[in-house]
């Protein structure tokens, strides 16, 4: 079942791309479509000129054939009856005129010696009638010409086309001069018919296989022409995805290879730019690494003499001077607050360069919040809304770090009391931290776990780094989770950290990734 179903997707996806590349905004498809149009236009225009040509041809001939023959029958036979043929001298000369070389029907008419009309038709008394003649033939027949010079004959033959039945005919007459019998003839011109016919579906045939044959040739030609696009697209995206060694092979001297050569100029010049910054950001990391470990055998020392004369400080002997008691404070403070500099930006390190890693173990969430608000005497100004039992597999001490950033900043920045209350949502642990301030400005919410970014427009000047909450925001995607800042509709800000559970799979991964190198190095 598994196979049919995935069998079906697969048939499903395929016919997806298939319509993707056929769809009317395509390139492809449209190409097909012009070519087709004008192979269609070409064909239709070529065969229409073609059968019209033919047809008139054809009938053309078969006409003055048959024509001919009737008036050379008119002249030889017609032109020997008596001036007062009988019906049976009438219907005797049509047999013989209708026996010859283009088998046509012939009815002649005349006057008998009594006055009256007298007919003979080829096919009978039944056959070709005087009525089966159109009367505007009739009258054209009849009417005699005009001519003083006696070259031309008293009488032209006329003729006409006529269908009767579906069946075409070729209908003429003319009559003897000198009063003699007048004589039309009837010919089928049902061959000619066929013969055009299968001319026309020949011409018709030609046409599709003309339409065809272009839309294959427009097939060809479009993915001729957009092969080097749709290679271009694709080395795009590779170099959207990072791949900016990606190059495309040029060849030939049209706009297409000049287009190709300005992709790889810009992807080399891409390339070396990131290249050139990727240098330099490193070129950076390494020396704020170095100069916090340069830093921290001299912090050292300041640490101890510090804490020497914080306790001369907070002696009762009062052997510190007063005049210099607010400079040595000032020292004392500076120099915590340089510490947690250095230690900040040693952590941005580790983080920038990939090394740092999760220490993982159980942890009672409940119990994790109440030691790190206990370790920095926050009892009096926290509530904490969270039930002992929640454990989650984390890293007790990054945990620590996120905790005491987030209620740290709504303490200095949104003021007691501080909520914490602790959730758990499906596989996720969600911790939620709110103060009682003025809340985040809109244009400062983007940008609060920025490094260095600190919003002084609305809030008091932090005595921090400005690294607090961006070490936050990695100490939780390290594990895997989020963090979100907003403000509530009740007053103050929010902050919201989401967990997974069971960091362990991640940890796992990230381990396997940051050994690889060097597996592939020892190889």
């Amino acid at each position: 079942m598994t196979d049919v179903q995935g069998g079906f997707r697969g048939w499903v996806a395929a016919r997806k791309g298939v319509w993707s590349r056929l769809r009317f905004t395509s390139l492809r498809l449209r190409l097909v479509v012009v070519f087709g149009l004008v192979a269609l236009t070409a064909a239709v225009s070529a065969s229409g000129i073609a059968y019209w040509l033919n047809r008139e041809a054809v009938l053309k001939r078969t006409q003055d054939a048959v024509l001919r023959d009737f008036e050379r029958e008119m002249q030889t036979r017609a032109g020997l009856l008596p001036q007062e043929p009988t019906q049976d001298e009438l219907q005797h000369t049509a047999g013989l005129m209708a026996n010859s070389s283009q088998r046509f029907s012939v009815l002649l008419v005349a006057q008998d010696a009594d006055g009256s009309p007298a007919y003979g038709s080829s096919g009978g008394l039944d056959g070709f009638t005087l009525a089966d003649v159109p009367k505007s033939l009739r009258t054209a027949v009849n009417e005699k010409q005009r001519d003083d010079s006696g070259n031309e004959p008293e009488y032209h033959l006329y003729w006409q086309r006529i269908v009767e039945d579906d069946t075409p005919y070729l209908i003429a007459g003319t009559k003897v001069g000198g009063g003699g019998a007048t004589g039309y003839m009837l010919k089928s011109l049902e061959q000619e018919a066929k013969d055009l016919n299968s001319l026309a579906w020949s011409l018709g045939i030609a046409t599709g296989l003309a339409l065809i044959g272009s839309a294959l040739l427009a097939q060809a030609a479009a993915t001729t022409v957009l092969k080097p696009v749709q290679r271009l697209g694709v080395a795009a995206r590779r170099l959207g995805e990072g791949k900016l060694d990606t190059r495309l092979r040029v060849s030939g001297t049209d706009e297409l290879a000049d287009l190709s050569r300005t992709f790889n100029n810009a992807a080399a010049a891409l390339e070396k730019r990131v290249a050139d910054m990727a240098g330099r950001d490193e070129a950076s990391r390494r020396f704020v690494a170095d100069m916090s470990h340069e830093l921290r055998t001299p912090l050292t020392a300041i640490t101890a003499v510090t804490e020497v004369l914080e306790e001369e400080l907070e002696a009762e002997s009062g052997s510190m001077d007063p005049m210099i008691e607010p400079a040595v404070r000032l020292v004392v403070s500076e120099t915590r607050r340089l510490n947690d500099l250095v230690e900040n930006l040693m952590e941005v390190t580790r983080f920038d360069a990939g090394t740092a890693r999760l220490v993982l173990d159980d942890v009672d969430i409940a119990d994790q919040i109440t030691a790190c608000i206990d370790a920095r005497a926050w009892l009096d100004a926290v509530d904490l809304d969270a039930e002992r039992g929640i454990t989650a597999r984390l890293d007790p001490r990054r945990l620590d770090v996120i905790l005491a950033n987030l209620i740290g900043n709504a303490l200095k920045h949104g003021g007691s009391p501080v909520r914490v209350a602790v959730r758990e949502a499906d596989d996720e642990i969600v911790i939620a931290v709110r103060d009682h301030g003025p809340g985040i400005p809109e244009d400062v919410l983007p940008h609060v776990f920025d490094r260095f970014y600190k919003a002084s427009a609305s809030r008091p000047r932090s005595e921090g780094s400005g690294l607090g909450l961006s070490i936050a925001l990695e100490n939780a995607h390290i594990h895997g989770g989020e963090i979100t800042a907003a403000n509530s509709s009740e007053g103050g800000a929010v902050f919201t950290l989401r967990l997974p559970r069971d960091a362990s799979d991640l940890a796992r991964a990230a381990d396997e990734a940051n050994n690889e190198p060097d597996k592939g190095e020892e190889g």
